[in-house]
């Protein structure tokens, strides 16, 4: 069963609360996504690191309901 958009989003929200996330559905299948994700939690972390934090986010979907996602992330520019 593929996850849906809003799932997503209300994981990384769960995880990272300050999340400012947008998903798009990249083929209309709800298995393959893009999201970005602006988070002050990813301050002084490596994109990796930024990345991993919402992979643990996702409670292993990653690879099961979700096949892919594009992830792209940063921090505020405040």
């Amino acid at each position: 069963m593929a996850m849906i958009a809003s799932d997503i989003e209300r994981l990384i929200k769960e995880a990272l609360p300050d999340a400012l996330v947008d998903i798009r559905d990249l083929a209309g299948d709800g298995d393959h996504y893009a999201a970005s994700v602006v988070s002050a939690a990813f301050k002084g972390k490596t994109r990796v690191q930024q990345h991993q934090m919402v992979y643990n986010a996702l409670k292993g979907g990653m690879g099961n309901e979700l096949h892919a996602l594009a992830l792209q992330t940063s921090v505020p520019e405040n």
